[in-house]
């Protein structure tokens, strides 16, 4: 029997059909995905908004003593009081020495894997990369409770547990995140860089000193951004191992407490719209701000790479 053959002119309309019919399911499910996104977001932002307000409109705490005492006693039926300035100040501490500590490991890992060994650097440190992100937080916190902190209290001082061993802890955590963006930012660079600097007899550090890493900033800046807001939302390997006191430290061996650790002790023990549970709520709308100003500023650095 004869096959019957279809007119190109039909096999084209066909499909054409059929394309324009993928592209249309294409565009629903990707603007379906967009849309949920955006709603999970503004919903999760308006709920929180909401609970986070209720203690300083329902219940009449006042915003200046919130962000300003440092007396946090909520449980005392006399005189509650509010103050979370103690834990504010942990969270930045703790945030800010993490990246101090990361952002030169980091990058310098990134330099060392782009730039002097290219060949056999990923090799050895993208798998040690890849390590560290896999290893749950809660892995993290049990090691820095059963070695970090003994170590702390029997060879530098101090209780062990800290703001150092929540400093430590935070920077091996937010390392890979560092690092990955860095090494993506120094392998993207374009290789005219290199060999102009090389051409005007520039040496390998120069040209990375006062040309790559310059060249690279913006993102390096990003990477680093990043961790931080990482390190600032962590919640329970910090509590493991920094002692979650009242108290601001004075030093990196005193105890301190951040945002976080509090809200993770306290929530399962309070009653769902009392007073104290919406502090707590209160403190989760700090979170969440601080969360929206890391974003801003990581748009504002991408935004000056493009000029």
């Amino acid at each position: 029997m004869e096959e019957k053959t279809i007119p190109a002119k039909q096999r084209l309309l066909k499909s054409g059909k059929t394309g324009l019919g993928n592209e249309f399911r294409g565009k629903v499910l990707v603007t379906l995905c967009a849309v949920i996104m955006i709603a999970v977001t503004i919903s999760i932002t308006i709920f929180l908004g909401v609970k986070g307000l209720q203690s300083f409109i329902k219940n009449g705490i006042s915003l200046t003593e919130f962000l300003t005492s440092t007396d946090w006693n909520p449980t005392d039926k006399a005189n509650p009081k509010f103050g979370v300035l103690p834990f504010i100040f942990g969270s930045f501490a703790v945030t800010f020495l993490s990246a101090l500590v990361s952002a030169p490991l980091g990058i310098g890992a990134a330099i060392f894997m782009t730039e002097i060994a290219p060949s056999w650097g990923k090799k050895i440190i993208q798998p040690v990369i890849e390590l560290l992100v896999g290893i749950p937080s809660v892995v993290y916190g049990f090691i820095g409770l059963t070695v970090l902190v003994p170590f702390i209290r029997d060879h530098i001082g101090g209780l062990g547990f800290s703001l150092l061993a929540g400093t430590v802890v935070l920077s091996i955590m937010i390392l890979p995140t560092i690092t990955s963006i860095a090494t993506d930012a120094m392998s993207s660079l374009p290789k005219n860089l290199r060999e102009g600097s090389y051409a005007l007899g520039a040496t390998r550090w120069q040209t990375i000193r006062k040309v790559l890493i310059p060249a690279a900033l913006p993102t390096l800046l990003t990477a680093v951004i990043l961790g931080m807001a990482r390190a600032f939302g962590e919640a329970l390997a910090v509590q493991m191992v920094i002692g979650n006191v009242k108290v601001i430290p004075s030093s990196l061996l005193d105890a301190a407490a951040t945002l976080t650790t509090i809200i993770t002790l306290n929530m399962g023990h309070t009653t769902y719209g009392s007073v104290e549970n919406n502090t707590l709520w209160s403190m989760g709308l700090i979170l969440l701000i601080m969360s929206f100003i890391f974003i801003i500023l990581i748009r504002y650095v991408s935004s000056r790479r493009k000029m």
